[in-house]
């Protein structure tokens, strides 16, 4: 099983594609395919039949994934994108912060 260094929940600014510099909440991610959904980014039009769900049917907007190397999270302590390692402390593996050394 592949692991990410981005977990759902995680504040992550995205840093190339059309929506760089967007920053949003992680809302899910897809290990099979290495993306994610972030909150209000990545908004895409997407035509829905009428259901019992949505009887009047149309057109909705959604979140689409987003590659996992477009995005990068946001350091709580210095507000900027930081990268992401591991680190055993206390016993446990914990990720860090590469830019402030805290964790995360």
């Amino acid at each position: 099983m592949k692991k990410l260094k981005i977990k759902t929940g995680d504040t992550v600014r995205i840093i190339a594609g059309d929506h760089k510099g967007t920053e949003g909440k992680v809302m899910r991610v897809d290990l099979e395919k290495n993306k994610a959904i972030v909150e209000g980014a990545n908004m895409v039009s997407k035509h829905e039949k009428p259901s019992a769900k949505n009887p009047q049917g149309g057109i909705v907007k959604k979140e689409a994934l987003i590659h996992i190397s477009n995005l990068g999270l946001i350091d709580s302590k210095t507000g900027d994108v930081t990268r992401v390692g591991y680190e055993v402390r206390d016993g446990k593996k914990v990720r860090v912060s590469k830019k402030s050394n805290e964790v995360i």
